[in-house]
């Protein structure tokens, strides 16, 4: 899952379902994302927040960053940035169903806690957590997509400033229009390239996305 963070705005509500049958308690945790120099990404660990201001924290935080979710329930937690937009950003998010603990500050008194655990060991349980990925756009975006069509590659190259999205991209066959390759999806960072190899008798077509922007694309082999 993915999630943006425009610019002009500091935060995004990010609503939790439990269609379980048992209470869940969830631990929201957020990481920042960096890439290292062969442009790897590597997830940095959980941030705590310092004695600087919030203003100048350059972090996402998650509030509430606890839920107890009932059954068939939903909770909202809000992510919100604090700090410079000089750049873009990226964080993984996850939100994981936990045992409730003095020390996961669910404010739950002990004897609610182990009849809690007594009600999940009487059944069959499948705590089951997920995550998004989260890009926190700087303030000021510019898009500057280049795309560059060659004998036997297709090139789309990030000039901005501001991740870009390859939506729906599919290759089919130039005459059975409905022989098809399964739809994919790629995000491309500011700095990167995406490439595609032509195929003889097919065409290639994706949307690309530039914040609310879109438009089509499609090429073939010269």
């Amino acid at each position: 899952m993915f999630g943006f963070l425009d610019d002009g705005k500091s935060a995004v509500l990010k609503r939790i379902y439990n269609s379980g049958t048992s209470t869940a308690f969830v631990k929201v945790v957020v990481q920042e994302i960096t890439y290292d120099a062969s442009g790897q990404p590597v997830e940095q660990p959980p941030k705590a927040l310092s004695a600087a201001p919030l203003a100048q924290q350059n972090t996402l935080l998650a509030s509430p960053a606890r839920m107890i979710i009932p059954a068939n329930g939903m909770q909202s937690t809000r992510l919100l940035f604090m700090g410079s937009r000089a750049q873009e950003r990226y964080y993984r998010v996850r939100f994981i169903p936990v045992l409730p603990s003095s020390a996961d500050s669910f404010d739950q008194s002990a004897d609610d806690q182990q009849a809690y655990k007594n009600t999940l060991a009487a059944q069959v349980t499948l705590l089951t957590g997920f995550g998004t990925l989260l890009f926190v756009r700087p303030d000021k975006v510019v898009f500057d997509t280049r795309l560059k069509d060659e004998k036997d590659t297709y090139s789309v190259h990030n000039a901005g400033n501001s991740v870009i999205a390859l939506d729906f991209v599919k290759t089919c066959h130039v005459e059975i229009t409905t022989q098809c390759s399964t739809i994919a999806q790629h995000y491309v960072l500011p700095g990167r390239t995406y490439t595609f190899t032509k195929e003889p008798d097919k065409v290639h077509s994706f949307v690309l996305q530039e914040g609310r922007a879109e438009r089509t694309i499609s090429f073939s082999t010269t």
